[in-house]
């Protein structure tokens, strides 16, 4: 007889796993189905935190090269230990997962390590890991789709985790780059690129579009691609990639303007292929179920994340909306709460998106060109950090806080930031937004000092015009 189940989940990312252990909390009887041989998905083993990890000590390299003596501190110059660099990133890594498997014996989930499928509603077959024996099979009466996403493949440029690499291999490189051409201008290609380039390897960007990071706002952006080239990142915009020759040492992509026109050589050691992500749906089966997909390939859900098949649902990456882990993470407290009969939803607009480059880039809510293109009447008030006095004194000025209210009711539409720690500064904007809070509401909340934060409070004070620093 198989083994039976209130749900069973498919993947063990950031969607998967919480979702998992929120489900647990709630009294179903659970189970995650996941492979790779560890949890956390791509975000814990292969993207967000690996990514940030070296980017925090290619940060403190770069540092100690070439910012330490004007702060007055002498160290000398610098050498980078590849080796043991790769050690701490994968010791960070594995004290995580090792947390969730943690997290899943403390909740009861029982994660069963293999590969599922879905055979028929209520029912998943789970081949083994290493592909030889038979496949196990479970009941249950709701699954969940948490696969996450792929690197999207580019024609013509064949990919081989050596000199032409996806995020994975770009994490893992043996030595630095000489010259690491990045084939995308969007977020993960900025952060490796970013990385790399603090390490000592040449950096050139090529980009489709006319601008860089197009998904954030128009403004942030060009000072933001101000910023990267003036860090020493090459950009080559308006163009596309078209083909690739590798040899033992060297990759020679073929480059074209994106409108046509001219074609050129771009040669370098190693490659980053970073044109997006896409839903990871393979082996699941969904077409033989019958599972709609949308025309961009990925699974269609209802308000409660169900699919067109009743009982099965999806989260994450895996459905339309941003392609972030704290986006599944959401997703799955929402869709485990609504099974168990509580309320379970999740504003899409309100999720932050944050670029951890240095300085760091974060936005919530409607950028300025969604607002006019949507004909909202809005107000906008900036502050930089050169006249923030916690920024001045960490020598670290570089960058805004920008705001948008409704020219009528003064209700925060949107938030972007660039300058340092960001990430950490627009959480304060998403609270307020999420309660409804107007740009008022936030110019008369007393801000400590010196803080970063009190530039979020002089912005807020700027949509009124009425700024005290500036």
């Amino acid at each position: 007889m198989s083994e039976s189940y209130d749900l069973v989940v498919i993947g063990a990312g950031p969607g998967g796993y919480v979702a998992a252990i929120r489900a647990a909390q709630l009294g179903l009887k659970t189970a995650v189905i996941e492979g790779r041989g560890a949890l956390g998905g791509t975000c814990l083993n292969v993207g967000c935190i690996p990514s940030k990890a070296l980017l925090n000590i290619s940060e403190k390299f770069e540092e100690a090269e070439h910012q330490f003596a004007d702060l007055g501190i002498g160290v000398g110059t610098p050498k980078l230990d590849m080796k043991k660099m790769m050690s701490r990133k994968t010791e960070i890594v594995t004290g995580l997962t090792d947390g969730i498997a943690f997290l899943f014996k403390k909740n009861k989930v029982e994660w069963i390590e293999g590969w599922g499928s879905i055979t028929a509603p209520g029912e998943v077959s789970v081949k083994p890991v290493s592909g030889k024996g038979k496949a196990k099979s479970i009941k249950a009466e709701r699954i969940l789709i948490a696969t996450g996403s792929e690197s999207m493949p580019l024609k013509g440029v064949e990919v081989d985790e050596t000199q032409i690499v996806t995020s994975t291999g770009a994490l893992d490189l043996k030595k630095v780059p000489k010259h690491l051409v990045v084939i995308g201008g969007g977020v993960i290609g900025l952060e490796l690129g970013s990385v790399w380039k603090r390490l000592g390897a040449e950096v050139t960007v090529v980009e489709f579009l006319d601008r860089i990071a197009p998904g954030i706002d128009g403004e942030i952006g060009k000072r933001f691609q101000r910023v990267l080239a003036k860090q020493g990142i090459n950009f080559k915009l308006g163009s596309k990639v078209t083909g690739a020759k590798t040899t033992k040492t060297q990759v020679t992509l073929t480059v074209e303007p994106a409108k046509g026109g001219d074609t050129e050589e771009i040669k370098g050691d190693v490659v980053l292929v970073a044109i997006g992500r896409r839903p990871y749906l393979s082996g699941l089966g969904l077409d033989k179920l019958g599972v709609k997909l949308t025309d961009r390939g990925f699974v269609e859900v209802d308000e409660d994340f169900q699919t067109s098949v009743p009982g099965i649902f999806a989260i994450g990456d895996a459905i339309p909306g941003p392609m972030l882990a704290h986006k599944a993470e959401e997703d799955g407290i929402a869709a485990v709460e609504t099974m168990a009969g509580q309320s379970g939803h999740v504003d899409y607009n309100l999720v932050p998106g944050i670029v951890y480059t240095w300085p760091e880039v974060a936005s919530v809510g409607k950028t300025e060109e969604q607002l006019k293109e949507a004909g909202v009447s809005f107000k906008k008030g900036t502050f930089p950090f050169s006249a923030n006095s916690r920024a001045r004194a960490n020598l670290d000025s570089e960058g805004m806080v920008k705001i948008l209210a409704d020219a009528e009711t003064d209700k925060v539409l949107g938030a972007h930031v660039i300058g340092p720690d960001a990430g950490t500064l627009i959480h304060e904007i998403c609270v307020a937004m999420e309660f409804g809070a107007s740009s008022e509401d936030i110019a008369r909340t007393c801000h400590g000092h010196p803080t970063l934060n009190e530039a979020v409070k002089e912005a807020a004070l700027a949509v009124a015009g009425r700024t005290i620093h500036m």
